[in-house]
């Protein structure tokens, strides 16, 4: 084979190997569900995930019995998804910037209150685990001050962050309470 022939074999097989890379499998927009175009059954609750953490790849298994059972042992990587919701609840007055909800972070942009133009927060939402647990959830608020034509950065009262962990713990206890009587 000549150069020009073992180029175009290379080029076709990417290309075929490209090709089988679409998505078959596909969020659907504004649902909590996955859609799987084989005509393997839907996957739902895949980002909602359980009390134990958010599935990432397996089945949940927590609730067959057996060792490890509700521990949140092995049956997947992930956060607490009460903290999880309850954190994107609490800070939603806020606009976000990014979430992972495998690494359990939460981060928000810039906002500033109407009453108080010339000051903005920003918060950073650290979820610690996969338990309901009050120390599960760090929240992180960063202060700024209009002077000029420069935001400058200002402290934050100690009691911001502390204040904003007891909200998300109180909604999350919230969530898995409506969770358990539905």
């Amino acid at each position: 084979m000549n150069r020009f022939t073992s180029s175009l074999i290379a080029a076709c097989g990417a290309a075929l190997v490209l090709g089988a890379c679409t998505s078959e499998n596909s969020r659907i927009p504004g649902q909590d569900e996955y859609r799987d175009d084989s005509r393997r059954a839907s996957v739902r609750g895949r980002l909602s995930g359980n009390e134990n953490g958010i599935l990432i790849v397996g089945t949940d298994r927590s609730n067959q019995g057996g060792a490890g059972a509700g521990s949140g042992g092995a049956s997947g990587i992930g956060v607490n998804a009460f903290l999880w919701r309850a954190t994107l609840d609490t800070l939603s007055f806020m606009p976000l910037a990014s979430a992972d909800p495998f690494g359990g972070v939460v981060i928000t942009d810039w906002y500033a209150p109407p009453a108080a133009p010339n000051e903005r927060f920003r918060a950073t939402a650290y979820i610690l685990g996969r338990q309901l647990r009050s120390d599960g959830v760090r929240v992180v608020v960063f202060r700024q001050e209009l002077r000029g034509n420069t935001w400058i950065d200002s402290p934050v009262s100690a009691s911001t962050g502390s204040e904003l962990e007891d909200k998300v713990l109180s909604r999350a206890r919230e969530l898995r309470s409506q969770s358990a009587s539905g």
